[in-house]
């Protein structure tokens, strides 16, 4: 059994500024899928220039951010945005939905497309081998803000953490005691994450990508992938507490938005190897 380090969420200050380690890990994923993408786009078989790649971050950033944090609004909190609509803007505090951001990112890359002339699935095939670094660096930052805990668990991995300083899991969640010190060991489910959707997901992609597919089969690996990630975790992640099991009690929020990712996942990769078009 471990004991949570109670890292501090704030990485460092400039008088009244400052810098959390939610924020800088996202900055971690973008500028390494922007190293990568600028290492695959100089290929002379790419199809891409290195300069688009440049252009192509900005789209991504856009469509992460604004669909995030639209996303985790109107999945997860919703009730809390009607009763203090500043919350939209404090992404620093945590509070950000991939599947949110995954439909930004999709939105973004059908603008991009138009501006520089690219296939959608030709963006999305490219893209997709880079997104799961910025998942991995984000959950490590959820990691470090203490949030998106586990159910408990009794592997040597599992973690207590401290009551005093995340009041809101003890209570809300798992209903201890007033005065309880720490909880019971939990699952760090953001490890697991960070793993299975950051290194595993992005190792797979990266070595799948690396020879010519058919269009949509990258981006149809992501998402199978990734789906079956996220619903075989989510029997280990505590549900938000406003929120709850939604049916049998373990159907979780999570699920239910990653089952339609792993069927269109599948469908895209039957489609690609039936059609058979090469991905620029």
């Amino acid at each position: 059994m471990l004991t949570y380090p109670n890292i501090d969420p704030v990485l460092f200050s400039l008088g009244p500024v400052s810098v959390h380690w939610y924020g800088a890990m996202y900055l971690v994923g973008f500028v390494a899928g922007w190293w990568l993408g600028r290492r695959r786009a100089a290929r002379p078989d790419s199809g891409w220039r290195v300069e688009q790649v440049d252009d192509l971050l900005f789209y991504i950033a856009l469509g992460v951010v604004l669909g995030g944090r639209l996303g985790y609004t109107l999945f997860y909190g919703f009730d809390n945005l009607l009763q203090d609509p500043v919350s939209l803007l404090r992404i620093w505090e945590g509070g950000m939905s991939f599947h949110g951001g995954l439909l930004g990112v999709l939105v973004a890359m059908w603008l991009f497309g138009r501006r520089h002339g690219k296939d959608f699935f030709q963006a999305t095939d490219f893209i997709a081998p880079l997104i799961p670094l910025g998942l991995g660096a984000g959950r490590i930052g959820n990691f470090i803000n203490g949030e998106l805990w586990g159910a408990p668990g009794s592997m040597p991995w599992a973690m207590q953490v401290p009551c005093e300083r995340f009041m809101a899991l003890c209570v809300d969640k798992l209903q201890l005691p007033p005065g309880t010190a720490m909880t019971p060991p939990l699952h760090p489910n953001q490890l697991y994450e960070a793993l299975l959707e950051g290194v595993v997901l992005f190792a797979i992609l990266w070595l799948f990508s690396a020879r010519p597919r058919p269009a949509m089969a990258v981006s149809g690996l992501f998402l199978a992938c990734y789906g079956l990630f996220r619903f075989a975790i989510e029997f280990v992640r505590m549900p938000d507490a406003h929120i709850g099991y939604l049916a049998f009690d373990w159907v979780t929020m999570g699920q239910i938005l990653s089952l339609p990712m792993l069927l269109a996942g599948g469908l895209l990769i039957w489609f690609a190897y039936h059609n058979r078009t090469r991905t620029d």
